[in-house]
């Protein structure tokens, strides 16, 4: 059994009656421990900033390859990993991530650059990660890697080299694949928008690019209106696929993560979407730090029914926030 903590310092927004298809929670609630990973400054490339991690279920336990930058602002992924959710039991010295090419490494010394919120998605007998690559100076592009499960289990960090896949010249980001009885597409963001892209295959040969077209958009009148791009890969479900999604809002120029329900069949078709933030900046370590009002998530897990939302508080912590998945797919049926 896992040991599972008490949300202390937050309730759920609604009670239903019994019986009642009404969800009992309407929003993630966060928990009492947060932050559950902070920046280290006895390590000096962890000590200005650990945040957006990527999160994976596998043999018992959540993984988590965070972001993580120093004082020269360069930017790696380290490794922590938790049996309850919420605890971290381990949170390694060294990172498991670095960057090795020419479109990851800093043009300039100081500047920010090099692999940016990480996002994984099992296929397979892989781990199939996608990161934002930036050197400081081009457009940040998506870059594509994986690792077999049985290497990443076993701490053995052997990466596939990374290859660019998102065209040059264009800022191209928050991206990942996927893969499901539809096929293999990705979810990638263009300007303001989620852009959508079937796949043949995994292959990118150098030519290959992921293209494709506008899923979803800012909305101009509700609480998602400036820009969008996707959280985590999706999750799937009985009743479709649930996309957590991050939203720039105004006033206040504010990141906030909502969700929207996709056809399986058809990723493009939305089938609901929230009309409400299911998390916005309320808590000091998600108003104050590097880049202040901002929750950010690029992975999430779930875990005997309930929803583990991990999430970068203003670039430069780590916190989590749950939500029972049957109450989340109750909101977006609702929509």
């Amino acid at each position: 059994m896992f040991n599972f903590l008490s949300f202390k310092d937050e309730k759920p927004e609604t009670t239903a009656p019994e019986n009642s298809s009404e969800p009992t929670q309407k929003k993630f609630i966060r928990h009492d421990l947060n932050p559950i990973i902070l920046p280290d400054t006895n390590i000096a490339w962890r000590a200005k900033a650990v945040f957006n991690p990527a999160a994976v279920f596998e043999d018992g336990k959540i993984h988590l390859v965070y972001r993580a930058m120093g004082y020269d602002n360069f930017s790696v992924f380290g490794y922590a990993s938790s049996i309850d959710g919420v605890t971290i039991q381990e949170n390694l010295d060294e990172p498991i991530y670095k960057p090795t090419q020419s479109f990851e490494m800093p043009t300039k010394p100081g500047w920010n650059a090099g692999c940016e919120d990480p996002r994984i998605t099992k296929i397979g007998n892989r781990f199939y990660m996608t990161y934002t690559a930036y050197d400081g100076t081009n457009p940040p592009r998506v870059a594509l890697t994986s690792i077999s499960v049985s290497d990443f289990l076993a701490r053995k960090w052997n990466w596939d080299a990374p290859k660019l896949i998102s065209p040059p010249g264009v800022d191209d980001k928050d991206a990942c694949i996927f893969k499901n009885n539809s096929g293999y597409f990705a979810f990638h963001r263009l300007g303001n928008a989620i852009w959508f892209d079937r796949l043949r295959d995994l292959s990118f040969p150098d030519i290959k690019f992921l293209t494709g077209g506008i899923m979803a958009t800012a909305r101009q009148n509700s609480w998602d209106n400036i820009k969008i791009g996707i959280a985590g890969p999706p999750i799937e479900t009985d009743k479709g696929l649930i996309l957590l999604y991050h939203a720039v809002c105004n006033p206040g120029f504010s990141y906030k993560i909502g969700a929207m329900l996709l056809d399986p069949s058809d990723p493009r078709k939305i089938l609901g979407r929230t009309k409400e933030p299911l998390l916005e900046p309320e808590k000091d370590y998600e108003l104050q730090g590097i880049i202040p009002n901002v929750v950010f998530s690029c992975g999430a897990v779930v875990m005997n029914g309930i929803i583990y939302l991990y999430y970068g508080g203003c670039d430069t912590v780590v916190g989590v926030a749950t939500m029972p998945l049957s109450d989340l797919l109750n909101v977006l049926n609702e929509q």
